[in-house]
């Protein structure tokens, strides 16, 4: 819509680039061209207001098929006004002097020409096409015949109309069709899901049968490598222990070449120690020697004199014995011999004399004797024998 704007009577015009005026006055053309801006007088001028852009036209509209089903048509038609002096003299474009608002309603008018006449070639296709090849190739087919018709259509030239592009958007039938068409589709869709469904089953069990060998070929290859392991572990026990057998082996040579020395050392100590100790004991016993002979010397002399009195004490001794010896055998043998005499005057004959002589002998070598306990029969048999005048 051109801007105007008033001045004492005045008006002035200032059009868009898209827009395309024409100013008659009188009925002469004093302005025509786009984007246009003058000064003019409302009583006297006759403005009409052109639009030259592209214009989008939305249609939707019902056609049948040639078996008798009702699809609607989405559509977008785009035109333009290639000739706005001859759209200017075949509709209303004219606008108002005040606020520039055009007068009638050419905008709609076109659209209604377009709308129809696409329409018409829209269902002259339609109507020979079944639904199915509707639904399949109807897009391409409503397309090229509205461009088609549209571009031979002479009206549309003579108004100064010129169609730049036509697309087709949509094929759509009745929602009951709609649904009855998509039941197949939806059926085959679902068979082959329910197969791709019993396939992925089936792919899922040979890959849980795949899984289920692979984990008992793991369990095997571990069984194997774990026997390995073992076997590793026993090779590397039994290297280690003869490492550690081989580093004992040293350890103990080395301990023991160092036992050797310190046993060398401490016996080479020792034997100086031990040679010095049996120097020092030599000397000592040497000297112990001295002192003992000289200790031995003076015992000797000390014996030799304690011998000589002892050997003289025992010689007094031994005589005094030897005295009291005579003088108590002399006495015994003084006794004795008149104990004789006493039984030879008693009468007593010489075997009673000497049995009697045996049984005092006797009785002084016995032991000592407490008590003693005579039978009868024994007493009476030795009282008998030693009754004097009785045969033994």
């Amino acid at each position: 819509m051109a801007d105007i704007t008033r001045r004492l009577g005045w008006r002035h015009l200032r059009g868009a680039p898209t827009a395309h005026i024409r100013h008659h006055r009188r009925g002469t053309l004093l302005h025509d061209g786009p984007g246009l801006s003058f000064w003019f007088r409302a009583l006297t001028a006759a403005i009409s207001e052109v639009p030259v852009d592209d214009r989008e036209l939305a249609m939707t509209f019902h056609a049948r098929t040639a078996d008798f089903q009702d699809v609607s048509v989405q559509a977008t038609v785009t035109y333009r006004v290639a000739d706005p002096a001859v759209a200017a003299a075949r509709l209303d474009f004219s606008v108002d002097p005040d606020t520039g608002a055009w007068r009638g309603t050419p905008l709609e008018q076109l659209g209604t020409l377009l709308t129809e006449t696409a329409q018409q070639h829209a269902l002259d296709v339609l109507a020979r096409t079944p639904l199915a090849a509707a639904l399949a190739d109807g897009v391409t087919a409503v397309r090229e015949r509205v461009a088609a018709g549209l571009g031979a259509e002479p009206r549309l030239p003579a108004t100064g109309i010129e169609v730049v592009a036509v697309r087709v958007m949509a094929l759509r039938p009745e929602p009951e069709v709609e649904r009855a068409l998509r039941t197949p589709a939806r059926e085959q869709i679902q068979q082959e899901a329910d197969r791709a469904t019993y396939e992925r089953r089936a792919v899922a069990v040979e890959r849980e049968r795949t899984i289920a060998e692979n984990e008992l070929a793991s369990r095997i290859e571990l069984a194997r490598r774990e026997e390995q392991l073992v076997e590793q572990r026993g090779t590397n026990a039994r290297r280690e222990a003869e490492e550690q057998a081989a580093a004992d082996a040293v350890h103990a040579q080395a301990e023991a070449s160092r036992k050797v020395r310190l046993a060398d050392a401490e016996a080479q100590r020792t034997e100086r120690l031990a040679r010095a100790e049996a120097a020092r004991a030599v000397e000592l016993a040497e000297a112990e020697a001295r002192r003992t002979e000289r200790l031995g010397q003076a015992e000797a002399a000390r014996t030799v004199a304690l011998a000589e009195a002892e050997a003289a004490k025992a010689v007094r001794l031994a005589r005094v014995e030897a005295d009291a010896a005579r003088e108590v055998g002399a006495a015994r043998a003084e006794a004795q011999a008149a104990w004789l005499r006493v039984h030879t005057e008693a009468g007593i004959d010489g075997a009673t004399t000497l049995r009697a002589l045996t049984a005092d002998r006797l009785a002084e070598n016995l032991p000592r004797i407490d008590s003693v306990t005579v039978a009868p029969d024994v007493l009476t048999g030795l009282l008998t024998r030693l009754t004097p005048g009785e045969p033994a």
